[in-house]
Formats: structure tokens, sequence, C-alpha cells
């Protein structure tokens, strides 16, 4: 948005390293040494604890951050119901799960003085909010920063930005997001979103489950993938502001808000686990094949959300980053399949090697919707192309895609379901693949 703004974000220092134990002290002092509760807090804070996991959760996958700050977070006055606008909710009951194959074309421009919390637009998802299970699928358009603050008591917020950045103050610090990175919002923690540019346009998938985390690597070893070291977590700084300030909180599924007389965002130090971060998808460590045959997409996973059963995600977040193209005797875009797992897919930046973009096809701030089982794959004029191309080595550093994958259908909303910028000819991407089965003599 200002220029003021966009050098505070590019000025933050940042501390390194995923799910790693951080500290951070906008104030010298401000941070408490050997007890996370002493008897009287330094420079006359208040001590309190964010739990991200339950208390009994294995050491390694437990979350939780002790936060110093100026007022308490019990000090609030009640919460009252508000307007859920285009946000929507699991469990999702407004249609039945869909087989078809679905694509839609970005969002419509929002109304003016639309924020990150109201350009909230959500496609689907699956899973029970209230019971911690499942994930959403939103997308977000905004032409204005938020002025009040939100929290979303039932998941963590993985964001997307697809058009303009957002620079998002949390009650840990400022983090800058911008196309090409992602951002998470930890469950609970509150947070502002300002816009860097007139308007801001991406994804977020909403995770009910078990907070995210970087997946095994197994047979590839200790390093590719996304390193931990490249998450980025914020520095501290406070908001020491007096005044009326709207915090709305998500709860089981609705919006909930509140006037506070102070702003929220008032941490002045912190130690933990439990925190947001930011993460550049340039730096994601492609691993591929380099003899024949196309990898399986999971070998491009950046986070995962594991389920009650092993190997089996309840949600898992895949890049296509830029990468270099080998195999021998291979067809190198995505192949045909049917997968037991559902999948949404986004688009960056580009194009998108297996479908064609341009009017009608798969554009930037668009997205398609395959559920378990359907048949998908290239479409006719890429795989006409890819089947006769010449097979160099060949880079693919035009485009960035993503896909959240889950394990359950996602199923509409009633918006999504009609909305106009759904494609309505999307099956004819694959019609025109013609016979060439010749059987031998």
């Amino acid at each position: 948005m200002s220029g003021d703004a966009r050098k505070r974000a590019e000025g933050l220092t940042y501390l390194h390293g995923f799910g790693n134990e951080h500290s951070s002290e906008a104030v010298s002092g401000a941070l408490p040494e050997g007890r996370n509760a002493p008897q009287r807090a330094p420079l006359g804070l208040y001590a309190e604890q964010l739990s991200g996991t339950a208390f009994t959760e294995p050491r390694a996958h437990n979350r939780r951050s002790w936060l110093y700050r100026i007022r308490p977070s019990a000090a609030h006055p009640a919460f009252r119901r508000t307007d859920n606008g285009a946000l929507r909710s699991a469990p999702f009951t407004e249609t039945v799960p869909d087989p078809n194959r679905l694509r839609w074309d970005p969002m419509p421009e929002p109304a003016p003085g639309t924020d990150f919390l109201a350009g909230l637009w959500t496609l689907g998802g699956n899973g029970d909010a209230a019971q911690r299970t499942g994930m959403a699928v939103h997308l977000y358009h905004a032409n204005a920063s938020m002025e009040r603050v939100f929290s979303d008591a039932d998941g963590e917020l993985l964001i997307v930005p697809e058009h303009g950045g957002l620079l998002l103050h949390t009650e840990f610090g400022a983090l800058l997001a911008e196309p090409g990175h992602v951002a998470l919002v930890p469950r609970g923690v509150r947070f502002r979103a300002e816009l860097l540019d007139d308007g801001a346009r991406g994804y977020v998938c909403e995770n009910y489950g078990a907070p995210f985390r970087l997946p095994d690597l197994g047979p590839i070893g200790a390093n590719g993938l996304a390193n931990a070291r490249d998450f980025r977590a914020p520095a501290a700084a406070y908001e020491d502001v007096e005044g009326p300030v709207e915090v709305v909180n998500k709860f089981c599924g609705n919006l909930w808000a509140a006037e506070y007389d102070h702003s929220p965002l008032d941490v002045v130090a912190w130690h933990g686990n439990h925190v947001p971060y930011v993460y550049d998808l340039r730096r994601f460590n492609v691993i591929g094949s380099v003899s024949y045959d196309h990898p399986d997409p999971s070998i491009f996973t950046v986070l995962t959300s594991p389920s009650d059963t092993p190997g089996l995600a309840c949600v898992d977040f895949v890049v296509f980053a830029p990468r270099w193209l080998v195999g021998e005797d291979t067809f190198r875009p995505p192949y045909f399949h049917r997968n037991v797992m559902s999948e949404y897919m986004g688009l960056v930046e580009g194009a998108y090697d297996a479908k064609s973009a341009g009017k009608g096809g798969f554009v930037p701030g668009g997205g398609s919707l395959h559920n378990m089982m359907s048949a998908h794959g290239p479409d006719r004029a890429t795989f006409d192309r890819a089947s006769t191309a010449e097979l160099k080595p060949q880079k693919i550093d035009d485009g960035l895609a993503f896909m959240f994958e889950t394990r359950w259908p996602v199923t509409l909303t009633s918006h999504a379901a009609r909305a106009e910028h759904l494609q309505q000819r999307y099956d004819d991407v694959w019609q025109g693949l013609e016979r060439h089965f010749r059987p031998l003599p």
C-alpha cells in the first residue's frame, strides 16, 4: 500500500528454523530468565502460554509459546455473533460431494473497502471443525487493509498470495508475504492483514487437523524438499495502543466479534514453537528423476498435516516449483491418473505444464478440483505437444502451481457450486483425445 509499509516489511529481521524453539524480544530484558511464569514478569508484563496442541502430545509434536504482553488475553468483553459473509466451515452440508472435475476462473473484483477477512470466499472442504478434523479451501480478494484483528480457533491458516503483497501484523511480530511466498498463521494467533498494493488476491487452506509439519524424507535422506532453515518467524514487535479495536474470532464455523479497549497485538517478547512463519516457495529443493519416468507428485510435498493413519494425510501442501526435466523416453508432463486423494490446485504465476492457459484455461488466481478417483491429467493440446517433443533437458521455470491434497472428498459450498466464475465446459479439455491403438498383426 504505502511506501513506508513496504519499507517496514523489507526491513524486518527473522529467526530461522521450522518447528524449533525460538525466542524474540522487542525490548531488552522482556524475556524472563529461567522461568516461564515468574512471580513477577519483567517490565511489568503478563506471562501467558498459548498452546496449539494438547499438553500431553509427544514432545516432538507439541506446539506452544510463552507470550509476555502488556495485558493478558483474558482482559476482554463478551463476544457477539457477527455476519459470516462468504466464509463457511466444516461440516459442509450445503451440497453433496461432486465427482465431476471442476475449474474456476479468478475471483471477481470485490466491493470497495473489502479487507482480507471480508474478502474470504469458501470454495468447500471436509471434516468437522469442532472435531478438529479435515480442512477447508478458501480464496481471498481484498482492496483495503484490515483495521480489525482476526483469529481462528478452528484451525491454522496457510495463506498463498497470488497477486499483491500482505504485511501480516501478528501477536508475534510482522511477516511479509508476497506472491511466491506462503505464510502460516497458527490456530488462535491474532493478526491483521495490511495490503502493500492496491489489491490482494490468493488462496487459503484452513487446516482443522494436526499442525502442518515437514514431511519425513525416508530414502531421500537428510536433505531435500523444504529445508527447515528457510522458514522464517517474525521478530517481536508490539502495539501499545489504547482505544477501541474490533477483534473477530472464528469459533466452530461462525464469526464472533468483541470491541476491545486496547490492541491485542501487544506481545513485547515471546519464546516457543507455536509461531507464525513465512516460506519462499522458490527455495524448495525439488527432487526428481534423472533417468526415466515421472515421479509421483507426493515428491513435491512442502508441508503435511498427518492423520491417524500413517502415510495418509489430512492435508498436504504440494508445490510445483521451477525444475529441470531430463527423463529419457518419458512423457514428461504429469501423467493421466485417478487418485484416492482429492486435489485442489491453484496457480500463482505463469502456466502449469499439464494445462493450457489463456481465456477459458487454467490461469493465475483460478483453481481446479479433482475429487477422489476422478480421472484427470494433461489436456489434449498438452498431450499432443509432449508426445512429440524432443526429449532434451528442459527447464520448467515459467510457472508456480500448488495443490491442497486431502484424504477426504471436498464438498462445495452452494455459492461455489453456482458461481459465475465456475467454468461450465471444463470437461472439454479432454475431448478429442483420439484412438491410437493399433493391434499387432
